[in-house]
C-alpha cells in the first residue's frame, strides 16, 4: 500500500510539473507556431502565390565634402556616409553589407519581403538607391526563413525553437504518463514517425 501511495505521489508530481511546463511553453509558442504553420503552407506553394513586386529608385549625388571618405576603400561604410544617407535619403545603411571596388562602393541592404541596395561612384559621387517590395506574403515568408531580419530576430527564432522543444518534449512525457489508459497513443506516435519516412523512401528521390 505504501509503495502504491508513493508511486501515485511521484506520478502526481510529474503530471503537475509537466502540465505546467507544457501549457507555459504552448502559450509562448502559440502565435509563433500559427505564423510558421501558415508560412510553411505559403512557402510550400510559392509557385501558386502571385507576387507583384514594386521597385522605387532614387538618384542623387554625394556632397564633395564627403567624397574623401570613399578613399578608405575597405571595411564598413564610413560613419559620415551613414549619417548622410539617414539625413538626406531616410535610409539606414549602417547594417548594410559593403563591397568595395575601384569604381564604386556597393551596399547590399537585404530586407524581409524584398531587396535593397545602394551604390556610390567613387569618381563623381553619383548615388543610386533601389528598394524592391514583394508584398506581405513574401515578408512573412522571409520572417519564417530569417532572411534579412537581423540579429534580434535571429535570437527570437532560437528562443522560439527552444520553447517548441520544451512543448514537444513535455508533451511526449505526458503521452507516456497517460498511455496506459489510451492504447492508441503509441500507434499514433509511431504513425507520425513512419508516415514521413515512407514518403521520403518511396516518393522522394
Amino acid at each position: 500500500m505504501a509503495a502504491g501511495v508513493e508511486q501515485q505521489g511521484r506520478r502526481s508530481f510529474w503530471l503537475k510539473h509537466l502540465h505546467q511546463w507544457h501549457w507555459v511553453s504552448s502559450a509562448l509558442c502559440l502565435i509563433g507556431m500559427l505564423l510558421f504553420a501558415i508560412t510553411g503552407i505559403t512557402l510550400n506553394n510559392a509557385r501558386h502565390v502571385e507576387a507583384k513586386p514594386t521597385t522605387v529608385t532614387k538618384e542623387t549625388t554625394l556632397p564633395e565634402a564627403l567624397r574623401p571618405a570613399l578613399s578608405v576603400g575597405q571595411g564598413a561604410v564610413p560613419a559620415a556616409i551613414v549619417d548622410w544617407f539617414s539625413a538626406e535619403m531616410g535610409v539606414d545603411v549602417s547594417a548594410g553589407v559593403p563591397e568595395w571596388s575601384d569604381d564604386e562602393l556597393y551596399i547590399a541592404l537585404p530586407r524581409p519581403g524584398g531587396d535593397g541596395w545602394a551604390t556610390i561612384a567613387r569618381e563623381d559621387g553619383a548615388v543610386l538607391h533601389e528598394v524592391t517590395d514583394r508584398g506581405w506574403v513574401s515578408y512573412l515568408n522571409d520572417l519564417h526563413k530569417g532572411r534579412g531580419t537581423g540579429t534580434i530576430w535571429s535570437w527570437f527564432l532560437d528562443i522560439f525553437a527552444v520553447a517548441c522543444l520544451i512543448f514537444c518534449i513535455t508533451g511526449l512525457f505526458l503521452l507516456h504518463l497517460h498511455a496506459g489508459k489510451r492504447p492508441s497513443t503509441w500507434p499514433l506516435v509511431g504513425l507520425g514517425l513512419v508516415a514521413p519516412m515512407l514518403l521520403l523512401i518511396l516518393l522522394i528521390h
